[in-house]
């Protein structure tokens, strides 16, 4: 079976720091763009970034550049997100996905995790 398994959310103070982490079983990542999208409450799921099979960040939302990168670990099977200088707004819901070409849009993407909640808050 193949899934995508998100962790490493909670909560963490303005300014702080979060790296999460998406963990696939029964296929191997690195043949895979990875999509990491959130979706704040009452809002709609958007894209924030993807990581390229050539291990190029794209990013989708300009508020996230120079904070946010995702990068691989494939002895792991694992990639990673890490999100420096957090703020409030930052707060969402955020779900890895794996596709076979980068992009915002989530039909791109074929297998989604359930997901991992961060909170930006003082």
């Amino acid at each position: 079976q193949l899934q995508l398994a998100e962790s490493g959310g909670g909560l963490v103070q303005p300014g702080g720091s979060l790296r999460l982490s998406c963990a696939a079983s029964g296929f191997t990542l690195d043949s895979y763009v990875i999509g990491w999208f959130r979706q704040a409450p009452g809002k709609e799921r958007e894209g924030v970034l993807c990581i390229t099979q050539s291990n190029t960040n794209r990013y989708y939302k300009d508020s996230v550049k120079g904070r946010f990168t995702i990068f691989r670990d494939n002895a792991k099977n694992t990639v990673y997100l890490q999100m420096n200088s957090l703020q409030p707004e930052a707060t969402a819901v955020y779900y890895c996905a794996a596709g076979f070409y980068c992009s915002d849009s989530s039909r791109a993407y074929s297998y989604w995790g359930q997901g991992t909640q961060v909170t930006v808050s003082s």
